[in-house]
């Protein structure tokens, strides 16, 4: 056999190895480390903007296995105040990111543009500083919401055009993708998400 044909299929080879190898690496920091995600829509400005590439941390919370409700242990548990990408009970096709507000075992009431958490307003200026309109199935005015054990209630920051808990109810913990960690597009808008 010719040795210019062996040396070209060596280095197919190689080259074929060499996608291989970076698809399974890249498929395995997606699914246990990190995820990029677009905001496609306005439900958290002023946070995030329509067009935002953001990074989420799948390690922050624990990263799901895959086809499974389990978690590997992560660093801390969801607190109120983050902003959180996850599966909503309503659409499980899509990935949604809003803010936690409540977790389970907690009360939340909308009252007044402001949110009561356990009969105390949230004075967290990520929160407080939104306006909450009285909107959907949740949120009627002055409605007292029970957050079932184990599940989560979050609310998008621009309140008047987000599809967020007050329509569709809560998040189960198994359906967390990750903490938003921070902006990386465009160039302008890099930051942390606070």
């Amino acid at each position: 056999m010719d040795k210019n044909i062996t040396n070209k299929k060596s280095q197919l080879r190689e080259w074929v190895e060499s996608i291989i190898i970076a698809a399974v690496l890249a498929i395995f920091l997606r699914t246990f480390f990190f995820q990029i995600y677009k905001i496609p829509t306005t439900s958290m400005v002023p946070t995030l903007m329509p067009g935002d590439k953001i990074f989420v941390s799948k390690l922050t919370f624990g990263p799901k296995i895959p086809f499974t409700k389990f978690r590997i242990k992560g660093f801390t548990k969801p607190k109120a105040g983050e902003v959180i990408v996850f599966i909503p009970p309503h659409d499980r096709k899509k990935a949604y990111i809003k803010r936690l507000i409540a977790q389970g075992s907690d009360t939340v009431v909308l009252k007044d543009g402001n949110v009561y958490v356990n009969g105390k307003i949230l004075v967290d200026p990520r929160i407080a500083r939104n306006y909450y309109y009285n909107q959907g199935k949740w949120a009627k005015d002055a409605q007292e919401i029970v957050i079932p054990k184990g599940k989560y209630f979050f609310l998008g920051d621009n309140s008047i055009s987000s599809l967020d808990g007050r329509f569709w109810g809560f998040v189960e913990e198994s359906d967390i993708v990750g903490k938003a960690i921070f902006i990386w597009w465009p160039p302008k808008r890099i930051t942390t998400i606070e």
